[in-house]
């Protein structure tokens, strides 16, 4: 099925969330119906979610539902509980800012700046995100704003190639607000439907790292006003809480308009995509699952809170 999260042959197989909730919190699950049983079940499975890395507020909330519904007696059986354990994930991904489509400009080019520490995955999506237009009738240019690594300038040159996009991209150690100015110039002047600005992702730590990426921001404000139009910030799924700690370093620097996460096929640790979305309030709109160009998944909340429970 189109956009499933979905393993490999080859892949080391994995207990899907849902069996490891299954056996180690509710061996017996019509005990979360019995008033003497409902703790201890319900302090089991927050074990479970923490480990697959829903965040401690998140866990919280998740278990509160439950708790709620089964002391209204309204979970009797494993599939009353999944049920309401995936409603729950999937109205909670659906709260608050969570459009998952595209900011799209008024007039085109629209601009999408990506940001994130380096091995985020960066590259990769904007190549893969490249080639989706591609194949949506959509004409985009590329722009290669970090200018620190020369493999970097040379690998989104590749990317670019390979999914028909024009590339702008200046020498490794140029300016990279330069660098975004031009690939904005070129993308008005080429008539481009979109622009994708790639930016450095060295430790998000690094004040000057943040600095840059405001400088980036401003510049490609002064060329097109209200560019950028999206800015996404790239998340690598399988660090756990330290993305949330990225993305709230990122986004006291600059305005986030959206989360990709990577790297989270064939894990039951998908917990990290709704807790990186609680903790910023900012949609979730595309999941990595694999290296292939076309391994980029448009998140569907539905689709996600199904697959993350029972992989």
């Amino acid at each position: 099925m189109p956009g499933r999260i979905v393993r490999r042959a080859g892949d080391v197989p994995t207990r899907s969330l849902w069996t490891r909730i299954r056996d180690v919190a509710l061996t017996d699950v019509t005990a979360v119906a019995r008033a003497g049983a409902i703790e201890g079940s319900l302090e089991k499975l927050e074990e479970v979610l923490l480990e697959a890395d829903f965040g401690v507020p998140t866990t919280m909330r998740l278990v509160a539902e439950i708790e709620s519904d089964a002391r209204r007696g309204l979970i009797k059986t494993q599939d009353q509980f999944l049920g309401a354990l995936r409603t729950a994930i999937e109205t909670s991904l659906r709260s608050g800012n969570s459009d998952p489509r595209i900011i799209q400009a008024k007039s085109a080019p629209t601009v999408i700046l990506v940001v994130g520490v380096n091995g985020a995955g960066k590259t990769t999506f904007i190549g893969k995100f490249s080639d989706l237009l591609k194949r949506n009738k959509m004409s985009a240019l590329v722009g290669a704003a970090d200018t620190f690594r020369a493999g970097a300038i040379d690998q989104l040159r590749n990317w670019a190639e390979r999914s028909g996009a024009d590339f702008v991209g200046g020498n490794a150690g140029s300016d990279p607000a330069s660098v975004a100015f031009d690939a904005v110039e070129a993308g008005v002047n080429r008539n481009k439907d979109v622009v994708i600005v790639d930016t450095a992702g060295r430790l998000h730590t690094s004040g000057s790292l943040m600095d840059e990426m405001k400088k980036i921001n401003r510049v490609i404000g002064k060329r097109l006003p209200s560019a950028p139009h999206e800015t996404l910030l790239v998340l690598d799924g399988t660090i756990g809480q330290n993305a949330v700690m990225q993305a709230k370093t990122f986004a006291e620097a600059i305005p986030v308009t959206g989360l990709v996460v990577t790297k989270i096929d064939g894990t039951a640790k998908g917990g990290i995509v709704l807790a990186v979305h609680e903790a910023l309030d900012v949609p979730v709109k595309f999941v990595g699952m694999g290296e292939k160009v076309t391994d980029l998944v448009e998140f569907d909340p539905t689709e996600f809170a199904r697959e993350v429970l029972e992989g």
